[in-house]
């Protein structure tokens, strides 16, 4: 029956004879395999093995089309529908690029049908006729009926008069490549960046580019010099575009946060031209990550995020390292449902002219996470922001917001990096401590724990310490009682009353896999004991003299709380026995709210949406 299904020759008469002699055909998937990805940010993409019973051919999946190999639905031996796809000759040799594919699973896995050979064409594609690619939603536009091709039109034109007939040789972003000729693509421009100014050894101009988004991909467009001030008019953000007649060449990854390995290059004889029918075109997409999962996201990584503004700052102005020239900058502060808020900076004109009000939503597209006083966002300039927008997540943010969130406490990011050094906030368990030996090599190595306390020592808790002032800090070093009511610093050469006493504790906690010995100072150790140290001196007196036991009580007390510490394991000696010191840099309770968004982002990274989806085929 499957046998029957299958659009048997299809692939030679694609080749040979168009796309329309083969609309939506149906075909084997053979195999799957990823592709290299150039840089550590870009998402996965699959090449898959089509065939045809007769010939078998090289294909790439779309980027969004993805999900389809990462969910389980497109496997080995699947029974799949070309709904939208268009042929192209790389290096010689004939692919398809997959636009729109439907996965036929009322015929499941099958084993491979026929014996296929890999096709091999006696005339390449691009000697034949290309007629326009066949997309959802009529995007591509419609089959040509003739070879005619659209009358050339200058480039600042504000209309295309052909977009309605759909007579153009429209191919999808995804199909770019250096190697592909005499094509027209439809786009939505989604960002414009500012008209920018260079100069070099080779002399000066300007350039700005623009982002240019539709239903397969996105690529970036420059435009450099006299094309620059042509074409600066004509691109409007949100407005669909028909380009033809750029360069393509390999993208610029440090200026370009778009998944695409090319970008175009706007020339003398490029063309750009709105569209008549400006719906059906794609809005932005984006990938959104949590406030509250900043944590878990590598310096320098480049993300999408979503927020509730909570406060905007005064436009400053900077000088540029390697210019010398002012920038604008403006912070802004933004928070989601994890209850946590970030800083985020923006730069230029969009610095000057932001006037969003507070407690919008806002979109950001393409924002560089940093360790600048705790992690912290900013705008890249091939990004872009949205107030406001119709999208689910924003809906859902908003809700949040008005319903309960406009009286929640907040974490700040860069309250709690402040205390971690700019440091990436890596999570141990107490057995990934020990197997790893933390801290017992030269360098200091920091982490973070989850664990309960489980025991307070109370034998040493404690020490007097001089509260006078040094240089506007209090000294805190050990005083000693040479009288009564006579405690000498040293250091300060001051005798004071009493001393201000000030916690040095050691704490046993405990997680799932084993126990740890910690190292706390005066201000980790209060919020443990949920007192000062003063207090607790006091109360153990108290209790020497009385007989009570309320110090007792304060230790017990203290017990079986989890809290998230950011430790410091470094090697130190004590009584010529060298040993591992973890030291308490700072301890917060659990946040359960932010902790499950951390693990829900965390689960995200694993494909648990089908059993299928645990084993390896």
């Amino acid at each position: 029956m499957a046998e029957a299904a299958i659009s048997q020759g299809s692939l030679r008469a694609i080749f040979e004879r168009g796309i329309e002699a083969a609309p939506s055909p149906v075909m084997q998937c053979v195999q799957i395999k990823p592709m290299d990805s150039k840089t550590g940010g870009d998402p996965q993409r699959y090449r898959v093995v089509l065939s045809d019973i007769q010939n078998f051919i090289q294909t790439m999946l779309a980027a969004p089309l993805a999900p389809l190999v990462t969910e389980g639905t497109l496997k080995k031996g699947s029974i799949v529908r070309l709904k939208s796809f268009q042929p192209q000759a790389v290096k010689g040799r004939q692919i398809l690029i997959l636009v729109d594919v439907e996965v036929l699973e009322e015929y499941g896995e099958l084993e491979k049908l026929g014996m296929p050979v890999q096709l091999e064409t006696t005339e390449p594609v691009d000697q034949k006729p290309q007629p326009a690619a066949i997309s959802g939603n009529n995007f591509y536009g419609n089959q040509s009926n003739g070879n005619s091709k659209p009358a050339p039109q200058s480039r600042s034109l504000p209309s295309h008069p052909q977009s309605n007939s759909g007579d153009a040789s429209l191919y999808p972003i995804e199909a770019l490549s250096p190697y592909a000729h005499k094509w027209t693509i439809k786009a939505r421009c989604t960002q414009k960046g500012e008209m920018k100014t260079w100069q070099n050894k080779n002399g000066e101009g300007k350039l700005f580019s623009v982002n240019l988004l539709d239903e397969s991909s996105e690529i970036r467009g420059t435009a450099f010099k006299e094309i620059a001030d042509d074409l600066y008019d004509v691109f409007q953000v949100g407005m669909v575009y028909f380009i033809s007649n750029c360069k393509v060449v390999f993208a610029k990854k440090q200026f370009s946060n778009l998944p695409n390995d090319y970008e175009l290059h706007f020339e003398r004889d490029s063309t750009v031209e709105k569209a008549d029918d400006q719906e059906g075109a794609p809005k932005v997409r984006y990938n959104f990550t949590k406030i509250g999962s900043l944590d878990a996201v590598e310096k320098d990584s480049t993300i999408d995020t979503v927020g509730v503004l909570k406060s905007v700052g005064d436009v400053e102005e900077i000088i540029g390292k390697n210019s010398n020239r002012p920038f604008s900058k403006r912070e802004l502060t933004l928070a989601d449902d994890t209850l946590t808020s970030v800083r985020l900076t923006i730069w230029g004109n969009l610095a000057m002219t932001f006037d969003a009000p507070l407690e919008s939503v806002i979109a950001f597209k393409g924002v560089k996470v940093s360790e600048f006083g705790g992690r912290s966002l900013s705008l890249l300039s091939s990004g872009s922001m949205d107030v406001d927008p119709d999208i689910d997540e924003a809906h859902k943010l908003k809700g949040w917001y008005d319903a309960e969130g406009r009286q929640g406490n907040y974490t700040s990011h860069a309250g709690l990096a402040g205390n971690t050094g700019g440091r990436k906030q890596e999570y141990k368990t107490v057995q990934q401590v020990k197997d790893e030996e933390a801290g017992l090599g030269e360098d200091t190595v920091y982490f973070n724990l989850k664990a309960s306390v489980v025991y307070v020592k109370p034998d040493t808790f404690a020490y007097p310490a001089c509260s006078n002032d040094v240089d506007g800090r209090p000294c805190n070093k050990k005083v000693v009682e040479d009288n009564p009511g006579e405690w000498r610093c040293e250091r300060c050469s001051i005798a004071h009353p009493r001393p201000t006493y000030r916690y040095i504790m050691s704490v046993n906690v405990s997680d799932y896999t084993g126990q740890l010995w910690l190292s706390l100072f005066d201000k980790e150790g209060a919020v443990v004991m949920n007192m000062t140290a003063n207090q607790l001196t006091e109360m153990k007196a108290s209790d020497e003299e009385q007989g009570t036991t309320m110090s007792q009580d304060a230790f017990l007390e203290a017990t079986c709380r989890t809290y998230d510490f950011r430790i410091r394991a470094k090697m130190d000696t004590f009584q010529d026995t060298p040993r591992v010191r973890y030291g308490v840099q700072f301890i917060n309770p659990l946040d359960f709210k932010r902790e499950c968004a951390r693990l829900i982002e965390t689960l995200k990274k694993y494909d648990i949406k089908s059993e299928d989806s645990l084993f390896v085929h």
